[in-house]
């Protein structure tokens, strides 16, 4: 019958004779089976008998049942099956429940699943499932070890800002270096279609009254304030409907801060929140009443009431000190003790800033003390890391009620970036990385914001949002673990990177990142001379105290004897949003890019 079916599918392909390699791609694909060219190539070669680079009918039989009939999957499939033929959809009801932790499992779900994925029609209408069916459906999306119900914003948006961790990039408009690297929209666009929800924009004054867009004092290029604004209106909520916070690294003269606040206006319209909401007038708003909204970060002169106050009127030509709130005359330069430039706001600019006003962070004490409930801090990773290590219940205490944002300390030219892992663990809502540099610590702020449908917003565990509790990333009094565990059974088709061949030697590491008792790897066995089918069949346990705040690692590498391993790909997600069962494992390239259909094959279980 497969076969038959199979024939029916290929012969007309066949009637000119042989088919060539391009051919063998295109049959593949009109079949449904993914494949690398890569890995086809190389399997093509070893199946063209005669090396004529034209294959028969029976070899590209062979060639199909390489690809598609994979050991692992034919024996999950013969252990359900009575006769190692075919699914009866009682047997599939049975492998959904037993092994794939199908919740409210029911004879609808399964006669969809065959109705969607088996393709030989007498298997389909006799509610059956064929190998061909099933090898299909555990390809799919449906098998994939992210949650399907995390791909939707599934938590309580109604919470206050505050209660989030908020992705957040830092100097958006950076495609590469901080020094003399090019300025670029792409930056922005890039960082908002992967959900990121606060961006930095550093402006100075500009040429022609128009303020500009760079790294200050270095040979980076310029963009206009304008055009990066226009780039952001555009893009904004493209992925997620949730907020948009502007961190305005304000470098520009009361007279150009007057034309900033006037693009700002002319460009977001309503969409730009000037004015404090009704229902917020002292507590920080949620996601929820903030959807579609654009938020300015910036320094801001006076209280939210006087601003409402002056909604409406001319504020040009007013522009105040930061630190008095007197008027000043225009272009008038003010200076400390210590020689150091001091601010002056324009008012029509510090009036845009409404529920995040940027604060200086003196001490813990102070915010405690003095600090409103609509003034956010900036600490560099130095100062912060330091905090986090001598004052960590102050430090806790201080971002559930403050928006606190962790940027990289100056020192890292070439962009690099910090673990965010270390300021998640203690409730730091913004903590900016730079967007544009590919590595662990991107990977981490990608596979943590995959949670709640991408929207850049995760509510944070209760415990760090909860004033009675006592938590301490560093000591865990009370949890309740998770003992998780992973059998590797097998990878496909994995990349390949300075070779032709599908003959890597191939590894995997599987890390866990979380509070520091729970940070561990361990990695399997080296697979020779084999990318495109290796089988590792190995077991690792892990206990999570933490499950809240872990991530999981997947780090697919080709040994180096010389040069050191190579890395193939990787795929992070939080531990949480981890279906059970035997499940696919997309692998992504160093820059981010999907590299489908590689993958790995893993059994995952967990329990708490």
């Amino acid at each position: 019958m497969e076969m038959r079916w199979f024939l029916s599918k290929i012969q007309d392909d066949f009637r000119g004779g042989k088919i060539n390699l391009e051919k063998t791609q295109r049959l593949l694909e009109k079949l449904d089976i993914r494949c690398s060219y890569i890995h086809v190539k190389q399997i093509f070669k070893d199946n063209d008998r005669l090396k004529q680079g034209r294959i028969t009918i029976e070899e590209f039989r062979a060639i199909y049942r390489i690809i598609t009939h994979r050991e692992e999957i034919i024996e999950i499939f013969n252990t359900y099956s009575e006769n190692r033929k075919i699914l009866l959809e009682n047997n599939l009801v049975q492998f959904l429940t037993q092994e794939q932790y199908t919740a409210e499992m029911s004879k609808t779900i399964a006669f969809e699943i065959i109705q969607k994925y088996e393709p030989i029609e007498e298997v389909r209408k006799a509610r059956q499932m064929s190998f061909e069916g099933f090898t299909r459906y555990m390809d799919s999306r449906e098998c994939l070890l992210f949650k399907n119900e995390c791909r939707k914003v599934y938590q309580d948006m109604t919470h206050p800002l505050n209660d989030y961790f908020i992705s957040s990039s830092h100097n958006t408009y950076l495609v590469s270096d901080q020094l003399v690297g090019p300025s670029d929209l792409w930056g922005y666009v890039s960082a908002l279609v992967k959900g990121c929800r606060c961006l930095e924009i550093d402006c100075w004054d500009g040429a022609q009254n128009e303020p500009v867009v760079y790294h200050g004092y270095t040979l980076t290029s310029k963009l206009l304030f304008k055009t990066v604004i226009q780039a952001i209106h555009k893009y904004a909520f493209m992925t997620s409907d949730y907020p948009v916070v502007l961190s305005l690294e304000n470098h520009c003269s009361p007279a150009q801060q007057e034309i900033m606040a006037d693009n700002l206006q002319m460009t977001f319209g309503e969409s730009l929140l000037s004015d404090m909401l009704a229902d917020f007038p002292d507590t920080l708003p949620s996601p929820e009443a903030l959807k579609f909204k654009v938020l300015v970060k910036n320094k801001k002169i006076g209280t939210l009431k006087e601003t409402h106050e002056r909604k409406g009127s001319d504020k040009r030509g007013d522009n105040q000190d930061k630190e008095t709130g007197v008027k000043k005359l225009p272009g008038v330069m003010l200076f400390k003790k210590k020689k150091t430039r001091k601010l002056k706001i324009a008012l029509a600019l510090s009036d845009l800033v409404i529920y995040t006003k940027a604060e200086k962070f003196k001490s813990f004490q102070h915010s405690r003390l003095y600090q409103q409930f609509n003034e956010n801090n900036s600490i560099g990773e130095t100062q912060a890391r330091k905090l986090s290590k001598l004052r960590v219940h102050e430090f806790i205490f201080h971002t559930r009620r403050f928006i606190t944002r962790i940027y990289p300390k100056a020192t890292r030219a070439d962009s690099s970036n910090f673990n965010p892992q270390e300021f998640w663990n203690i409730g730091c809502q913004m903590v900016a990385l730079n967007f544009q540099t590919p590595g662990l610590p991107m990977d981490l702020q990608n596979g943590k914001f995959l949670d709640n449908g991408g929207s850049g917003y995760i509510l944070k565990p209760h415990f760090l949002r909860e004033s009675e509790s006592y938590f301490n990333p560093s000591n865990i009094k009370e949890s309740m673990p998770i003992t998780l565990t992973i059998r590797l059974i097998s990878g496909i088709q994995l990349p390949l990177t300075h070779s032709s061949s599908n003959k890597g030697d191939t590894l995997v590491i599987i890390e866990v990142f979380g509070v520091p008792n729970d940070q561990m790897k361990q990695q399997t066995r080296v697979i020779k001379k084999n990318a495109f089918s290796p089988r590792w069949n190995e077991t690792f346990t892990f206990i999570i105290h933490v499950p809240e705040l872990a991530l999981i690692r997947f780090v697919v590498e080709s040994q180096g004897l010389i040069a050191g391993n190579e890395f193939l790909g990787q795929y992070t997600l939080p531990l949480l949003c981890m279906n059970k069962g035997y499940r696919r494992v997309p692998l992504f390239s160093r820059m981010g890019e999907s590299l489908e259909p590689a993958s790995l094959f893993v059994y995952v279980w967990y329990v708490r």
